[in-house]
C-alpha cells in the first residue's frame, strides 16, 4: 500500500514538474512574441530591413533559449553537467566552423557600424560595385560589369572600404592633352566654362582648370569639378563627350602624337657613276 501511494506521489511530482516545465515554454515563446511585436513597431521603422531583421531574429530565439534552459530546471535536469557538455559540444563545434563563427561575428560589427549599405558604391578588397545584399555570413556586390561577387563578412571587416556614396561631393578629374600652337588662355576659358555650364557641376568648390605639363607632343591640360557622388558618372561621361565638340568649336586642335628628328653633321653623299 506503502509502495503505491510512493508510486503515485512520485507520478504526480513527475507530472507537475512537466507542467510546470510546459509552462515555462509556452510563457517564454509568448513573451518572445510580444518582444518581437514591440520592437517591429518601435524598431523597425527607424533602422534598415536588413540591419533589423537579424537584430529580432538574434533577440527572439535568444528569449526562446534561455526559457529551455530555465524549463529543465524543474525536470531535474543538471545544468552543470549541461554546461560542461555544451561546452565541449562548442569547443569542437568551434573549431569545424570556426571560419563560419567568424564571418557571424563579423557580420553583426559590420550590420552595427554600417560602414556600406546596400546601394552604395563602394570598392573593398579589388572589386568595385554597388552593395546588393549584406547578411550575417557575408556581403554580395554586382560589380559594374554586372557579376555578383560574394565577399565573406570576415574579409569584408578586415579589409579597407572606400564608400562613394557617404561623401556630400566626389571629383571628377579629366587630362587632355592640346597643340603647342594652342592660346594657354584660351583653352583654359574653354575648359572652365564647359564646367561651368553642366549642370551637376558644383558651384562650390568651383572648378578648376590648370597645365598640367608639358609633353612630348603636346601641353597636358587638367580639368577638375566636383559632382554628387550619385551623378559622378554620369558628369564625368557628359564631360569626355562634350569636350572635342567644344575644342573644335573654339579652332583647338588635340595633336596626334609626334616626333620632331633633327639631323646634325650629315655626312655629304657621294654618288658615283659607272
Amino acid at each position: 500500500m506503502k509502495l503505491n501511494e510512493a508510486l503515485v506521489a512520485n507520478i504526480k511530482a513527475r507530472l507537475s514538474s512537466i507542467a510546470i516545465a510546459v509552462a515555462i515554454l509556452v510563457a517564454t515563446v509568448l513573451f518572445a512574441l510580444l518582444v518581437r511585436r514591440l520592437m517591429r513597431r518601435s524598431v523597425r521603422g527607424r533602422l534598415p530591413e536588413y540591419v533589423y531583421k537579424p537584430l529580432e531574429n538574434i533577440v527572439f530565439y535568444s528569449i526562446v533559449f534561455l526559457g529551455i534552459v530555465v524549463a529543465l530546471i524543474p525536470l531535474g535536469v543538471n545544468l552543470s553537467g549541461l554546461i560542461v557538455a555544451g561546452g565541449v559540444a562548442g569547443i569542437v563545434i568551434g573549431f569545424a566552423s570556426q571560419q563560419a563563427v567568424s564571418n557571424l561575428i563579423s557580420g553583426l560589427f559590420l550590420l552595427i557600424e554600417q560602414p556600406l549599405r546596400i546601394g552604395d558604391p563602394v570598392s573593398l578588397e579589388g572589386v568595385e560595385g554597388v552593395v546588393l545584399d549584406i547578411n550575417v555570413f557575408s556581403t554580395k556586390v554586382r560589380t559594374w560589369d554586372g557579376r555578383i561577387v560574394r565577399i565573406p563578412n570576415s574579409t569584408v571587416f578586415t579589409s579597407i572600404i572606400t564608400n562613394y556614396y557617404r561623401t556630400r561631393a566626389r571629383r571628377v578629374e579629366i587630362s587632355i592633352g592640346l597643340s603647342y600652337d594652342t592660346d594657354i588662355e584660351k583653352a583654359l576659358e574653354v575648359l572652365r566654362g564647359l564646367m561651368e555650364d553642366h549642370p551637376f557641376c558644383l558651384v562650390n568648390p568651383a572648378p578648376e582648370v590648370f597645365v598640367q605639363e608639358y609633353g612630348d607632343s603636346a601641353i597636358v591640360f587638367t580639368m577638375r569639378c566636383w559632382a554628387p557622388p550619385q551623378v559622378w558618372f554620369r558628369t564625368k561621361v557628359e564631360l569626355q563627350t562634350r569636350l572635342k565638340e567644344e575644342l573644335d568649336r573654339a579652332g583647338i586642335e588635340i595633336p596626334f602624337p609626334q616626333l620632331d628628328l633633327h639631323i646634325k653633321d650629315a655626312p655629304p653623299l657621294r654618288v658615283s657613276k659607272k
